[in-house]
């Protein structure tokens, strides 16, 4: 059995799709969420909780190295991607954060 089969990521991953609404958390989409994938990626010290969770739509999902890269800022109103605004000195990028 695999982490992704255990009870307890089954039990985390419904927590992170019921706080997203069941939608993909990237900028401008708002699809029917499918996937719940870690922001920071558990290979790279990335943490199994809800603080490090987003739902994705299968689109987002697919595009995630290009996510993790940060070429794509978000999706317009017809879902297509958004390239990335550099930030103003001192301001965080918002690009990745679940809504609400």
């Amino acid at each position: 059995m695999t982490y992704y089969q255990t009870p307890a990521w089954k039990a985390l991953r419904a927590a992170a799709l019921r706080r997203d609404r069941f939608q993909c958390v990237i900028e401008g989409c708002g699809a029917t969420a499918v996937v719940v994938d870690h922001i920071k990626q558990r290979e790279a010290g990335g943490a199994d909780a809800l603080h490090n969770l987003r739902s994705l739509c299968q689109r987002h999902h697919n595009m995630r190295p290009r996510l993790y890269a940060g070429r794509v800022a978000g999706c317009d109103a017809e879902g297509w991607p958004i390239p990335p605004q550099a930030p103003k000195p001192g301001q965080k990028p918002r690009f990745g954060r679940a809504k609400g």
